[in-house]
């Protein structure tokens, strides 16, 4: 059955008519992603070209999905915004709060116990106000998207940074914080800076060891994490067709650690054939009436130096088994070259897991690729030297995987199959043994691997590959492991050599699931009452924060972080994730895993009212209650990773007024705005140097603030000397706004009023 269909039809009902007069007004030919930007224009069809990494554009977006961590501030905030019932389709995904220590049904269970207030919450809302709702156990929110909400053409946004998973079924769908998700669910306009498009040419195809995961492992390498930032990576190309649609999906996935606004791919007989085998023919009838709208034109893919604003060519039937790391992304190996690198730089050679699972990697097709090394081990007496965790995407994956005999492969060779949910990925992982912090490698396919991320331990080497790779690793014990010439001793002391993996782009026997763990909203929810009780340590019902007004005078630097300083290092997830609804609490969490650049400590920054060193929350209260503001500075990529808006609410929570850094990750920069803080740059990166450990800071020129007009700031030395500097930002009028009226949502709400 097809969700929103009928919200399908109006999209592609108009598409021709928009992308038609979008066509005739930019004047040229138009790639995927710009056919969907203009078929999504909240004015309706184009009246003039918006110029690429310039104009912010209002958006219409057809859907939201939320998961539970971030779906309680997002809708805590919605409950201020005065509506009845949201704008869009939305739905809540319950995939995040739940630990992998066990296996699924025990873990499942004691997240039910741990979580039920949360839980309950986040249905009753759900129910009160139209959300479609999915229980905990239901599955990996952006694995479940892809199987019943992505549709080719579609915009959806999201509260979790892999929302762009769903550009697997060609969509452009974007992550984004929870006030962003709250604007399109009050039927308001989305804004957007238009983005820049990088075109992937793929040529080729993939064979042996080599997945679609090692083309987003290429990419990150050649892009860095910050080098789509602003931009949308359209692929295209016969190698782009050649790759399914679940692994599409995990190209778009990884998207977002090279920073880009989505990734998308043209609608294509693999997208119908998953549309078709996840009971969506109504879609794809739909989407096969309009084909050449779901793509981009020919003459963009014919000639695309013209038409993008950087073009990438790989070639598949070259492209090599990657494992990327440790402690970024976009730190590329490939296969048969670790030995000597993990040498040189001390990376611990013996793995102690391997983890398969993920947003990025849980599909039916990931698992029965992987399972197909581990029938191989079974079958060539092999014993695994690694310990495995497996995690399913989804019910519906999983209901499959185990009617086909797949999850019993990885539980001969003694795997733990954990809960269709998140798990290890974001911390959710109660790992034996990580509290020693001990120096240990680990391979997995998931798409993120900071420091602290899986299991705490800031001395975890973890490694990106493919699920089969990952299998590969595992089996072998060893991070330099080649499967494509390294042999293996079994138990017979016989050398086995693995054949290459194997597996299934759809079930054979189509999928099956029992409960796929939906639970739809009533038709009216008003008489259901919220009630969240104000002892509560997982709940706290928000207050409006006050305007920061014109005159910040006399701020305290609170942190000048030195080096990568992500949303994890601002507002670590892992036993953090339970107080995602309480503010305060999980402010106690504030920048604690960012490095000083003073003392190259990490939580521990110079209080100027005493003089002594203390946490950075504690330090932070300690002005906000002597009424003094404080000042966060940073480097370059400021806020890369997740989309949890945390990273910005608990330091406006906690006093901070303004965050001044080098250069920002797109989605954290927009959540600084949207809670009214100032979000800056330096004009000059040098001026980073300049900030010492005791500055006091004054803005001279705040009541000036307007857009494309850089502000001024005085530094305050304890020497008496001073620095005056320029502060770029990207605020437009509109912006501006919300810093005036002290957040978004306050803005919101004083238009509904």
């Amino acid at each position: 059955m097809a969700f929103d269909i009928e919200m399908i039809k109006g999209v592609y009902n108009r598409m021709a008519e928009r992308v038609d007069s979008a066509r005739k007004v930019v004047n040229k030919p138009l790639t995927l992603a710009e056919k969907i930007l203009y078929n999504h224009l909240w004015e309706g069809n184009a009246n003039s070209a918006f110029k690429r990494g310039k104009d912010y554009v209002n958006f219409a977006p057809d859907r939201i999905a939320c998961q539970d961590a971030t779906a309680q501030m997002a809708l805590l905030q919605f409950m201020q915004a005065g509506k009845n019932k949201v704008a869009v389709p939305t739905t809540v995904h319950c995939d995040h709060l739940i630990q992998a220590k066990i296996g699924a049904d025990k873990d499942l269970q004691t997240a039910l116990n741990n979580s039920s207030e949360v839980f309950n919450f986040l249905a009753s809302v759900s129910n009160k106000y139209g959300i479609g709702f999915w229980k905990p156990g239901a599955g990996i929110i952006h694995q479940v998207v892809l199987e019943n909400y992505a549709f080719p053409g579609g915009m959806m946004i999201g509260t979790d940074s892999h929302t762009v998973n769903a550009g697997g079924l060609g969509m452009v769908a974007i992550g984004v914080g929870g006030a962003d998700a709250v604007d399109v669910m009050a039927g308001m306009p989305w804004e957007l800076k238009f983005p820049k498009m990088i075109g992937v040419k793929l040529t080729g195809k993939l064979s042996g060891w080599s997945a679609p995961k090692d083309v987003i492992l290429k990419v990150a390498g050649i892009l860095t994490t910050k080098g789509g930032t602003g931009c949308i990576v359209e692929y295209f190309g016969e190698g782009a067709k050649s790759i399914s649609a679940t692994g599409k999906g995990t190209i778009c996935n990884m998207g977002a650690e090279i920073g880009a606004t989505t990734s998308t791919f043209g609608y294509d007989e693999s997208m119908e054939r998953y549309l078709r085998a996840t009971n969506r023919n109504e879609v794809a009838d739909e989407a096969n009436k309009i084909a050449s709208y779901l793509t981009g034109d020919e003459e963009v893919y014919e000639n695309p130096e013209q038409y993008f604003d950087q073009v990438i060519e790989i070639n598949l039937t070259d492209l090599k088994p990657h494992l990327n790391g440790p402690f970024t992304p976009d730190l590329t190996t490939e296969v048969g070259e670790m030995t000597e690198k993990a040498t040189k730089n001390g990376w611990p050679l013996k793995v102690e897991w391997g983890l398969i699972g993920s947003c990025t990697n849980s599909s039916y097709e990931d698992l029965s690729r992987a399972a197909s090394i581990a029938k191989q081990a079974i079958d060539k007496k092999l014993v695994a030297k690694a310990e495995f965790g497996i995690n399913p995407g989804s019910e519906q994956v999983r209901y499959t995987a185990e009617r086909d005999g797949l999850l019993k492969i990885f539980e001969d060779l003694d795997a733990k199959i954990f809960t269709n949910a998140c798990g290890p990925c974001i911390g959710q992982w109660a790992r034996e043994g990580a509290d020693k912090q001990e120096k240990n490698t680990i391979v997995h396919s998931f798409n993120r691997n900071f420091s602290k991320r899986a299991d705490g331990n800031p001395n975890t080497h973890a490694f990106v590959a493919s699920p089969s790779m990952v299998a590969a690793v595992a089996i072998s014990g060893r991070l330099d492991f080649n499967p494509i010439t390294d042999t293996l001793i079994n138990q017979n002391g016989e050398e086995v050599l693995l054949d290459e993996p194997t597996g299934f782009e759809l079930p054979p026997k189509g999928f099956e699931v029992d409960d796929p763990g939906y639970v739809p909203p009533i038709e009216d929810g008003s008489k259901i009452d919220i009630n969240v009780a104000p002892d509560s340590k997982r709940l706290q019902l928000l207050t409006p924060f006050t305007p920061l007004g014109n005159d910040i005078k006399g701020a305290k630097l609170l942190i000048k972080a030195y080096g990568k300083c992500t949303t994890d290092h601002i507002s670590m997830a892992g036993p953090w994730l339970r107080y995602r609804g309480h503010l305060d609490n999980i402010s106690n969490n504030m920048l604690i895993g960012a490095i000083n650049a003073f003392n190259k400590e990490t939580n521990k920054v110079k209080n100027q009212l005493t003089g002594e060193y203390g946490p950075v929350p504690d330090v932070a209260r300690a002005y906000k209650a002597a009424g003094i503001k404080s000042i966060v500075v940073g480097d370059h990529n400021y806020g890369e990773g997740s989309s949890r808006e945390h990273a910005a609410m608990e330091p406006r929570h906690l006093g901070v007024a303004a965050v001044i850094v080098k250069s920002f990750a797109r989605i954290h920069e927009t959540n600084l705005k949207k809670q009214g803080m100032l979000g800056l740059t330096f004009a000059n990166e040098l001026d980073y140097d300049l900030i010492q450990e005791d500055d006091t800071f004054n803005f001279l020129d705040l009541n000036e603030f307007a857009p494309g007009k850089q502000l001024t700031l005085e530094i305050i030395h304890t020497d008496g000397s001073k620095d005056i500097i320029k502060l770029n930002h990207t605020y437009n009028a509109g912006q501006i706004e919300w810093y005036k009226e002290g957040s978004a949502l306050n803005l919101i709400k004083k238009q509904n009023d």
